[in-house]
């Protein structure tokens, strides 16, 4: 079928029109391609298909700039688009995901979207510190398939710093066991940790390690002159300039007069905003909720530094048992938050909360239930912490509405 790609949607498929009306995902096409595609999927309303050959590209096109993306694997899924093109595309996205809300929650009642900024963190090539591989059946490590479990032994991403990767993918490079699932990181200290687990349920993330191939099995990494020491499993923002730069946010959007100068760090992983919040409330006490075995089970430098209480459990349940807060930072999953979650924290009645999303999709979601519960977004900045990839990031600020005709709306 031809088609002419005129949008992206979230996920990085194109968008386009069917003759019969059907609107149709396209993977590897991006808007202002006319491609010749396959049917892969076909519904009633909508279809999906694979991009055989670009008839005319599109002006945004550019030569993959990822071998291994090049190679089929699912890693670099915009490295053919130029960069400036990547963060419109994106900022596009998150509009169209984020359109509706005004009407279904008020939580954009008087924000306007036109305003929100979007950056983009350099560098776009050689940024990420870790990376999760797989292994195949003869022990090679590379990136998976797109859409498939299949490793693509051999070529090497462009997201991983320099040398990250040196003798672990790639020809002549050490192998593996068969099977298991690697993750590779390079801490603050220049230090690289290679672990083995197994391979983790489709969503969900392995956090124990089965292996230390190399390294002490400890990262250390250091966000606003505080250490923080884990696993090589458990969370951290993947580019380099991700954790300073949300801190930096969190400090500067978070500061202001709290009536109760306390702060909860939802998902808060090992710590790493606790500083930021800190900064933000001027002192005071804070609660770090996480879930995460290898997040929360060592204690950290912040823990003695701050007033900082850590916290192992769901947040949903936890929040519950905790002394009501002034401002609340959450960064929650791809999953996002969940209306459990933002009901729980919304009925603490916080001042102020910020809100850090990697999806734009459940992000907007979390949104409507927070305007569902009487908050309204002040502040909102995209950050493309993912270069040459459809993933982005979004921080908001929200606060109570606070006018009579606003009270918080049932059906979360």
């Amino acid at each position: 079928m031809r088609l002419d790609v005129r949008a992206m949607a979230h996920g990085g498929e194109g968008i386009a029109d069917a003759p019969d009306g059907r609107v149709v995902f396209v993977r590897g096409g991006i808007p202002g391609d006319t491609v010749e595609a396959t049917l892969t999927r076909v519904k009633k309303r909508w279809a999906r298909a694979d991009t055989a050959a670009i008839i005319t590209p599109s002006e945004h096109r550019v030569a993959p700039t990822c071998p291994a993306a090049a190679a089929g694997a699912g890693c670099c899924d915009f490295s053919h688009i130029a960069a400036a093109e990547q963060l419109h595309l994106k900022r596009e996205v998150l509009l169209g995901q984020l359109g509706a809300l005004a009407a279904r929650s008020g939580v954009l009642d008087g924000f306007a979207l036109a305003s929100m900024r979007a950056i983009q963190l350099q560098p776009i090539t050689g940024w990420r510190t870790r990376v999760r591989l797989g292994v195949d059946a003869r022990g090679r490590a590379g990136m998976r398939r797109a859409q498939s479990a299949e490793v693509v032994a051999n070529v090497q991403c462009t997201q991983p710093v320099r040398g990250l990767l040196e003798g672990v993918v790639g020809e002549g490079s050490r192998t593996f066991t068969p099977g298991a699932e690697l993750v590779v990181a390079v801490d603050g200290d220049g230090q690289r940790h290679i672990v083995e687990t197994q391979t983790a349920q489709r969503g969900r993330r392995a956090e124990t390690v089965q292996q230390i191939v190399e390294g002490s099995g400890v990262a250390v990494e250091r966000v606003r002159g505080f250490d923080f020491a884990f696993a090589p499993t458990a969370f951290w923002q993947a580019h380099t300039l991700a954790p300073e730069t949300y801190s930096d946010m969190i400090a500067q959007w978070g500061q202001g007069h709290y009536d109760n100068p306390v702060g909860w760090d939802l998902y808060g992983g090992v710590g790493a905003f606790a500083p930021a919040i800190s900064d933000a409330l001027g002192g005071g006490r804070i609660d770090s909720v996480d879930f995460s075995n290898a997040a929360t089970a060592r204690r950290q430098q912040v823990v003695d530094a701050l007033d900082l209480h850590m916290h192992h459990g769901d947040v949903t349940e936890v929040v519950g048992q905790l002394p009501a807060p002034g401002l609340v930072v959450l960064d929650p999953p791809r999953s996002g938050a969940g209306a459990d979650a933002v009901r729980a924290i919304a009925g603490a009645r916080p001042e102020r909360i910020i809100h850090v999303g990697c999806d734009p999709a459940t992000f907007a979601r979390d949104l409507s239930y927070f305007g569902e519960q009487g908050y309204v977004v002040k502040r909102m900045k995209l950050i493309d912490a993912f270069p040459n990839t459809h993933h982005f990031e979004v921080l908001a600020v929200l606060e109570p509405a606070n006018t009579p005709d606003r009270p918080a709306r049932r059906g979360v």
